[in-house]
């Protein structure tokens, strides 16, 4: 579940939610604009705005705003006083805007338990949007592409909702009145689909659920593909014992997911990177020898795919830090993905 996903659970439970959204940084912050912390009055917190600095004054500032308080912008740098007394040592600034959520209990919250419904449906069903909210809580909106007449607030450029999504990062706009805007785009959960329920897949699930990657295990041996072997996944849901190729179609590959596969099996590997090879995946991995990815290289050739497609596949899989074990396999993955999507230069190194 995301923050939003809590956030709203609570809130159709009835409770007082205040979100927190990071809409500024400079310099050294310890967490990016666009990061979620939702608190509800009952002490439940998930995610976070700072890496523990700031968090408790986040805290009692939701406090007051569920009993009453109007939303507000908070400011933290090393310039001020407030920011050295909440431990903001760091270098960096800070500015989190922090609102409740209108529901029964808390008819003074100003972002609208709809929208906030509407937006976590766009995420279950992986459509990206962007969540624009005025600072002062007097005006919220979702957008989607292709933008219609009336989805943006009067006066804002279309491109700046086009850019948003199409960089991946959060925007602030000043309109004309002087009212600050937060653009927000609220893409995909990031996610993993792992072909090949094999032991170093059982490392590579939990690593990818700790990283903020959600986990899909796909292979149709039954003997392997079982929730005893993956705590935490479930048949049919993120353990899935389709052909790979298949499975791919039906789950819909996008820009936010990455693919490795891990068999060793040419029936099962080669389906799946041609039908990743159709796709937007942000990474495609396989594992396996040289010499095995030289003759799967030459098949994929003989598929009619072209050299530049075949660059996408990183293999052999991981990084080369000298791994041994399915445990150590597992992390040299990870760390290969989190560089491709971060565009870190270890993201250009060859494989084993």
């Amino acid at each position: 579940m995301t923050v939003l996903d809590h956030a709203l659970l609570w809130a159709n439970a009835g409770q007082k939610v205040v979100l927190a959204t990071v809409v500024g940084t400079w310099g050294s912050s310890p967490r990016p604009a666009g990061s979620f912390m939702a608190i509800s009055e009952n002490g439940r917190v998930e995610g976070s705005v700072s890496g523990g600095c700031v968090e408790t004054d986040v805290i009692t500032t939701a406090q007051d705003i569920m009993a009453g308080a109007v939303p507000t912008v908070l400011s933290y740098g090393v310039s001020t006083d407030k920011a050295w007394d909440v431990g903001l040592a760091c270098g960096g600034k800070l500015d989190v805007w922090v609102e409740a959520i209108q529901n029964e209990a808390c008819p003074t919250g100003t972002l609208p338990l709809p929208l906030l419904l509407q937006a976590c449906a766009y995420q279950a069903k992986r459509q990206s949007c962007v969540l624009a909210r005025a600072l002062d809580g007097s005006a919220h909106t979702l957008v989607t592409l292709p933008i219609a007449d009336g989805d943006l607030p009067a006066h804002m450029p279309a491109d700046l909702a086009t850019t948003d999504l199409a960089e991946g990062r959060c925007l602030n706009w000043e309109a004309p009145s002087g009212l600050t805007w937060f653009l927000q785009p609220l893409t995909p959960a990031p996610r993993l689909l792992i072909v090949g329920a094999v032991h170093i897949a059982q490392h590579l699930a939990q690593m990818a659920r700790m990283a903020g990657l959600a986990p899909v295990v796909i292979d149709p041996r039954t003997a392997l593909a079982t929730e005893e072997r993956f705590p935490g996944l479930r048949l049919d849901s993120t353990l899935i014992t389709e052909w790979p190729d298949e499975a791919l179609e039906t789950l819909g590959v996008d820009s936010m997911t990455a693919i490795v596969t891990l068999t060793h099996d040419a029936k099962l590997d080669d389906p799946t990177l041609e039908a990743a090879l159709q796709g937007p995946a942000f990474y495609i991995g396989a594992l396996g020898s040289r010499t095995t990815q030289a003759s799967r290289m030459k098949r994929l050739r003989a598929c009619g795919f072209s050299e530049d497609a075949l660059k996408r596949i990183h293999g052999p899989v991981g990084l080369a830090i000298g791994a041994l074990g399915a445990e150590e396999i597992a992390l040299s993955i990870l760390a290969q993905i989190v560089a491709v999507r971060r565009n870190a230069p270890l993201a250009q190194n060859p494989g084993w």
